[in-house]
């Protein structure tokens, strides 16, 4: 019986070419399971973002201030924390069954959200109040765009952790 209790997680694990399987030893089915989804989705976000504040956000980091700081730490340190533990899930069942019911998940994605939620409310602020008067000023100005998605994909990056902290307690629980 697979540890994962979700609908269709518990098919041979790797790739069907012909008669065999190869790359046995990644579960793609975590990947396409709720929670494996819900990691991509936070993944994706996450690079999004660090791209965008890199890109736009470091040239005028002293017109933004510590909400660049904040944001670019943020997205830093989830994009680290799940990136391990999508490759833990991926690689072996038995770590999805140990650390996702612990209160590490619950507690990782509940910090996570408050995280992104409290920085994408800074970034917001600095955006229209730093940054807007510039883009109205001066053609080709694209920090202030580019950081104003950024902090609204941080408030949906927010939202995903919030969802996965949910779900994650409940399985801490036993309530699945």
């Amino acid at each position: 019986m697979s540890s994962f209790g979700v609908r269709g997680m518990s098919q041979p694990l790797g790739i069907r070419i012909c008669c065999c399987r190869i790359c046995t030893c990644i579960n793609f089915g975590f990947v396409l399971s709720r929670a494996g989804l819900l990691k991509l989705m936070q993944l994706g976000l996450a690079m999004l973002c660090e791209g965008l504040l890199i890109r736009y956000g470091v040239p005028y980091a002293d017109s933004i201030g510590q909400a660049l700081t904040s944001f670019l730490a943020t997205t830093g340190h989830c994009f680290a924390t799940n990136g391990i533990l999508l490759m833990c899930y991926c690689f072996s069942e038995k770590s999805y069954g140990l650390i996702r019911q612990s209160l590490f998940e619950t507690l990782f994605n509940a910090l996570a959200s408050c995280m992104y939620f409290s920085s994408s409310s800074y970034m917001g602020f600095a955006c229209v109040i730093w940054l807007h008067p510039q883009f109205l000023v001066r053609p080709g100005f694209w920090a202030y765009p580019a950081m104003t998605a950024c902090y609204y994909m941080g408030y949906a990056a927010g939202l995903l952790h919030a969802i996965d902290a949910f779900l994650a307690f409940k399985q801490f629980r036993g309530m699945r």
